[in-house]
């Protein structure tokens, strides 16, 4: 025997083979179990402390995982796929962990029968093609105009969530928002940009009822003379600006000589033309509102308050942006560009409201608004959390049907059907990789299975149930059973058409796609290296100051003493 060659350093733990594969399966499945109950519309809301003492209760699959701070390289992975699909589509993103989940679990056992992961992967990738396939074949175009079937989708997207005891609140607040900030591209193509232009003010007291889309802008603040200047201005001229109104000062420390006693009043009256010049040249616009991302010195302030224009100062860039958008004006970096065409004049009204003890500025009523505000109230700060949060689901929802209008069945009939198609289809697959074909397509049926865990039914009778009605078309050649679903509320297999039980085609096509991929990634893993130092260069003298943990690296080997 040869001595034992030593290519790790010792520092290194090196795990190799099955038992990767397990580990990061176990890891898989027990984010996948976190997250579980939270599917469906009978679903566990969870309570998560920060390490600040506040609380964040939710049911939002992404909501619970950003929270979580998780160690395992793998539970890592699964975590970033729910964020992926929240930036992508913005719901699902519970499906989509257990749907990868289960995928994963699936798998052990072909590993268990030494099957080469490889293999495992084409058979998922081959599942995946002919699911998505599948998908379009039962989906259904919906007409985008139609309020009542958006409504419909929408609700059926957030009627797992906790709003869905408030009827159709969220929903309308959610298509109301995107289509006033809807551009059409042409060619029938729309845009929504949810982030930039669609504003959500959470405003504690009063009740949800209260919320509602403001056609404008809402923001938190107050002229900036209160009692001299309107605070209620119908049909507003608005100039936006994003320089300062004040004196420029000088860099850092500017030396001024002077050397007669005239001088200095001089100096100043500079100062005060100057900023009169400023003024005049806005002021020959004759606006009635005036609004600057900088600073306005008193001065410029009694400039306006005297010619009746109110002014705000100090605004945020994005709010700005969408006063912009709403109200047809252009941001004007320097008041000596100012053109007539610069003036927004489609707001209808100008007003400030005090709603409960904090002043908010409302510049709505305009023509057509590309930027809208929803002022969401309610009776606590948690509760407004959680609106916030479907609210953003709901809106990505309807943003996904106002670019790409198909629908697929809810309710857990899309994975069902995809389910029994791929099982059937897995009889003319030759070869090894039929096993872990016919296994995908069993995994599909883990998210009706929860959900019918979760409405407390009998999960087997029901999945058997199910399984029947679902396979049942396909030896008698008619399609129409693909609407046979799990109405999440009672448990009952029922057709979802009827219940109007929707899911966004963009939604359900993204998670599968995202589970089976990630599922792939993690399967090929077999070798796992950790407690790699970081590589210092030559000479270099060790870190003298305690170094600070990010978050990032909180999880190296090094908080962990041995």
């Amino acid at each position: 025997m040869h001595a034992p060659v030593l290519v790790l350093k010792d520092s290194l733990k090196r795990e190799s083979g099955s038992k990767v594969h397990h580990a990061n399966i176990q890891a898989s499945k027990a984010v996948a179990d976190i997250i579980r109950t939270t599917l469906g519309p009978r679903s566990m809301l969870k309570m998560l402390l920060d390490a600040a003492g506040g609380i964040v209760v939710t049911n939002d699959g992404n909501a619970i995982l950003r929270e979580l701070d998780v160690a395992h390289p793998a539970a890592k992975s699964m975590i970033e796929l729910s964020r992926t699909q929240d930036e992508e589509v913005g719901d699902g993103t519970t499906s989509v962990i257990v749907l990868a989940g289960e995928m994963l679990h699936v798998a052990e056992a072909f590993i268990d029968k030494n099957y080469h992961p490889t293999v495992i992967c084409r058979a998922y990738n081959k599942a995946l093609e002919d699911a998505i396939a599948v998908l379009d074949k039962i989906a259904m175009t919906i007409d985008v105009k139609d309020r009542a079937t958006m409504l419909g989708l929408v609700k059926s997207c957030i009627g797992t969530k906790f709003t869905s005891q408030f009827g159709d609140l969220i929903a309308d607040l959610a298509i109301d928002a995107t289509t006033i900030v809807g551009v059409e591209l042409g060619q029938g193509l729309r845009e929504v940009d949810i982030k930039k232009y669609i504003k959500v003010e959470k405003v504690p007291g009063g009740q949800l009822e209260d919320s509602k889309v403001l056609k404008g802008v809402m923001i938190n603040k107050d002229v900036v003379a209160p009692g001299k200047m309107r605070r209620k201005i119908v049909n507003p001229r608005i100039i936006l600006l994003d320089s300062p109104l004040e004196y420029k000062k000088g860099e850092n420390q500017t030396n001024a000589e002077l050397l007669k006693e005239e001088d200095w009043s001089v100096l100043l009256k500079m100062e005060e033309e100057y900023i009169e010049n400023l003024c005049a040249q806005i002021l020959k616009f004759k606006p009635d509102l005036v609004i600057t991302e900088k600073g306005l010195s008193d001065l410029a302030c009694h400039y306006f308050s005297k010619a009746g224009v109110s002014a705000i100062r100090r605004l945020r860039k994005t709010d700005n942006n969408r006063i912009a958008k709403a109200s047809g004006a252009v941001i004007v970096n320097r008041p000596d560009e100012l053109q007539e065409s610069d003036v927004g004049t489609g707001a209808g009204l100008f007003e400030v409201r005090k709603i409960g003890d904090e002043f908010f500025a409302f510049i709505v009523d305009c023509k057509d608004p590309k930027a809208c505000t929803i002022l969401l109230r309610g009776a606590s700060k948690d509760l407004l959390n959680e609106v916030e949060r479907n609210l953003q689901d709901a809106m990505s929802v309807a943003r996904n049907i106002i670019k790409n209008p198909k629908l697929v069945p809810g309710g857990g009939a899309t994975e069902l059907t995809v389910s029994a198609m791929l099982k059937q289809k897995s009889s003319s697959i030759e070869g090894i990789e039929k096993w872990p074909y016919e296994a995908a397509a069993i995994a599909f049926e883990a998210i009706p299975r929860t959900l019918a865990q979760n409405c407390g039914v009998n999960v087997i009778r029901t999945m058997t149930a199910l399984q029947g009605k679902a396979s049942y078309p396909y030896y008698h050649g008619n399609g129409e059973n693909a609407w046979i679903g799990i109405d999440g509320n009672t448990g009952e297999i029922t057709d979802m058409k009827e219940r109007k039980i929707w899911d966004s085609y963009t939604v359900k096509a993204q998670a599968f796609k995202t589970a089976i991929e990630a599922a792939c990634m993690l399967l090929r893993i077999d070798d796992i290296v950790s407690g790699i130092k970081k590589k210092q260069a030559p000479g270099a003298q060790g870190p003298s100051k305690p170094t600070i943990e990010q978050e990032g690296d909180a999880d190296n080997e090094n908080m962990i003493p041995e």
